[in-house]
């Protein structure tokens, strides 16, 4: 059985050198426009309890990956990664194999595509994503789902057609801030939660308003709908730092993700802060 870590889990969290190689997506963003390392994190995840943290890719180059396994495999703080392959490729299978193969390959308990940039509405319908997405469950992996709200029917289907693997729904499908799209958000996200096989992440909606911040009770409303339709066992803290930093501190991220599940039992509290977490990407101990 998987040992719990004794605090927090962030479930969410990037790190890039631009000295490696560029973020383009961060063009626009001129706060993210730096290296951010788990030095400068550090303090942050101590000030607030946080024990352990899962790694997810930035961008789609094959390189990544090895290289946050290697630091996973140095830094024990860091207790699983996310990665990215391309799941439509033929060779899936041998990649996600060479990647658990290799030294820190343990550390890999996810796999990402940035479906969000992708113009095509039925990406993940996709007869070899399909394939790919089955690869990644058979490999053990869970699959992350990162995805705008106008895409979840895409995501139910893929859900629903492969109960077999585990997903996880990504900063919770990315509501949007106008409410008639909300409300199909609402409708939407409800109907993926129906599936067992899928869990979701609190993370990401302090940014949802960029460049303006999320009213409090935006915030609240939109948490509400994760906890109604999901339950606390189905839902795992993510700070999504340092993107988080357009709109809020780290330490801000953490006390309104705790003020939102004030109210639940403290078993409840757990399973939001770590033992989703560790359960949905068998985070070692």
């Amino acid at each position: 059985m998987t040992e719990v870590p004794a605090g927090i889990v962030d479930a969410h969290h990037h790190l890039w050198d631009l000295a490696v190689r560029d973020q383009p997506w961060t063009s626009g963003l001129p706060p993210l426009r730096r290296s951010f390392a788990l030095d400068d994190l550090r303090p942050a995840l101590s000030r607030g309890g946080v024990t352990g943290t899962v790694l997810v890719m930035t961008v789609t180059v094959a390189e990544e990956t090895p290289e946050m396994l290697d630091l996973a495999a140095a830094e024990p703080l860091i207790k699983g990664v996310v990665g990215w392959v391309p799941l439509d490729s033929a060779s899936v299978a041998d990649q996600l194999a060479a990647l658990q193969a290799r030294p820190g390959g343990d550390a890999l308990v996810g796999i990402r595509h940035q479906v969000q940039e992708e113009p095509d509405p039925d990406w993940l319908g996709r007869p070899a994503v399909r394939r790919g997405l089955a690869a990644v469950g058979a490999a053990g992996l869970a699959y992350d789902l990162l995805v705008t709200a106008d895409q979840l029917p895409a995501a139910i289907a893929a859900v629903r057609a492969l109960p077999d693997v585990r997903f996880v729904l990504d900063h919770a499908g990315n509501p949007p801030a106008d409410p008639a799209a909300a409300a199909v958000w609402r409708r939407d996200v409800t109907e993926l939660a129906r599936s067992g096989n899928v869990v979701v992440k609190l993370s990401g909606l302090v940014t949802r308003g960029y460049p303006g911040p999320v009213p409090a009770p935006e915030y609240r409303s939109w948490a509400r709908t994760l906890l109604d339709a999901f339950g606390p066992d189905r839902i795992m803290y993510g700070s999504d730092w340092p993107v988080c930093l357009l709109s809020a501190t780290y330490d801000d991220v953490l006390s309104a993700a705790q003020a939102v599940t004030a109210g639940l039992s403290p078993a409840e509290q757990r399973a939001v802060f770590a033992e989703t977490a560790v359960r949905s990407y068998r985070l070692a101990g």
